[in-house]
């Protein structure tokens, strides 16, 4: 498996340098901003990859004289820690090859099966997708709230902001699977349930796609926030469907119903685009991720908190054992085996 080629990182700067000098480069400006930030990211690889060679040649240099110089040991010492983490930040770079990889995330939680307990496990979600932003360092905004009548959340709509957010989240799609005594049952029984993630890139005004106004059914609302909490008593919030699709997009984080409108058909276009892209592989797309109803059967991954305690991912059989870590949001492990399993799928 190579997943980065020295010759074939040059060649793309080379093409994408040639093409800028164009005369009629910015005549399509859509398409010229992809080229600049494909040429910017393969610059970076490039810089990187040779940072890395000339620190590794240095670092043989030291250690040729550390034979006859045992006190230059902490600085030979010092140089391979820099050049060892040089060399994880340009290998995680390489796991982000999507399209979109680079692009803010958009998270959305549903509740499935399993009733009031099911609302309960989406806000155990939502807390748990709010801590791992906090570890990220990554900023996350809330762009629609629907609590649950009597616990937890009928949805949540996230907007988190970070370095290849969307390339680190989107292994999030999919049904997540709790098992635990449930709190709601005064029997104290075991119980069993659903929650879907969806997860879509952050798409500003990047994706051609003209949408008939006969498609779409907006309806506006009054804003509520986590708790139910009034956030105006106008109906700024905005929730638009796409009739013949069905797909729904909402928000209400903007007091402007304008605002709250364009980024709403932001999130419905980046959906679409999706959706499109499926279609046309006629199969599973490496940014839709498959459509599962949630369910039995069809979690990616389990949350269980009775008899034992394990979470694990049936897509990658990573797992862990410490459960309540992994709720209070790391998740990171899970995330860099599903990384490392879709380079293998690309490499082969």
């Amino acid at each position: 498996m190579i997943l980065f080629d020295p010759t074939r990182v040059k060649q793309q700067i080379d093409r994408d340098e040639a093409q800028m000098n164009d005369d009629h480069f910015w005549d399509d400006q859509r398409e010229a901003k992809k080229v600049v930030q494909r040429l910017n990211e393969a610059r970076h690889q490039w810089e990187q990859y040779h940072a890395i060679i000339n620190g590794f040649k240095e670092l043989e240099e030291l250690f040729q004289l550390l034979e006859d110089d045992p006190s230059i040991y902490d600085s030979f010492r010092s140089e391979l820690d820099h050049l060892k983490k040089q060399a994880h930040e340009a290998r995680q770079l390489l796991f982000f090859s999507g399209e979109f990889d680079g692009l803010n995330a958009i998270l959305e939680l549903h509740p499935g099966a399993g009733g009031t307990e099911s609302h309960d496990w989406a806000d155990m979600l939502y807390r748990m997708y709010v801590r791992y932003v906090e570890w990220q360092k990554f900023s996350i905004q809330v762009l629609d709230y629907q609590a649950g009548e009597e616990a937890g959340v009928k949805s949540v709509t996230l907007l988190v902001k970070g370095p290849h957010a969307y390339g680190l989240l989107k292994s999030e799609k999919g049904v997540h699977r709790l098992v635990r005594i449930s709190p709601f049952d005064a029997n104290g029984r075991r119980h069993t349930s659903f929650a879907s993630v969806n997860v879509i890139p952050e798409i500003q005004d990047t994706i051609d796609l003209e949408i008939p106004d006969k498609d779409l059914r907006i309806d506006t609302y009054r804003s509520g926030g986590a708790g139910g909490q009034n956030v105006n008593k106008v109906e700024s919030a905005v929730r638009i469907t796409h009739i013949p699709t069905g797909l729904v997009a909402s928000c209400q984080i903007e007091r402007s119903q304008i605002q709250n409108k364009e980024m709403a058909m932001n999130m419905l276009k980046a959906q679409l685009y999706q959706r499109k892209k499926q279609e046309q592989q006629q199969a599973m797309d490496a940014i839709v991720g498959e459509q599962k109803d949630i369910e039995w059967g069809s979690q990616i991954r389990s949350y269980v908190f009775q008899p034992y305690t394990l979470v694990k991912d049936h897509r990658t059989n990573y797992q862990e054992g410490d459960v309540n870590r992994v709720m209070d949001g790391d998740i990171s492990g899970f995330i860099q085996a599903y990384l490392e399993k879709e380079a293998k799928v690309r490499g082969s």
